[in-house]
């Protein structure tokens, strides 16, 4: 098992606005999360693919422009 973060620390590892984070996650759009009894937890891993696709993602559009 990896590195799990809480909501505060995955939207500091991120670096966006946890508020941010909620709406992404309310909208089905944000990195794999769970709860942990009343807590709302992210696998380390999970985060970083979630940011890998969204440059991949990214330079797509780029190159399709």
């Amino acid at each position: 098992m990896g590195k799990l973060l809480k909501l505060s620390e995955a939207a500091q590892a991120m670096n966006v606005p946890e508020n941010t984070l909620r709406y992404w996650i309310a909208q089905g759009t944000g990195p794999a999360s769970f709860k942990l009894g009343r807590r709302r937890m992210f696998r380390e891993e999970d985060v970083a693919a979630y940011v890998d696709a969204q440059i991949a993602k990214d330079a797509a559009e780029k190159a399709s422009a």
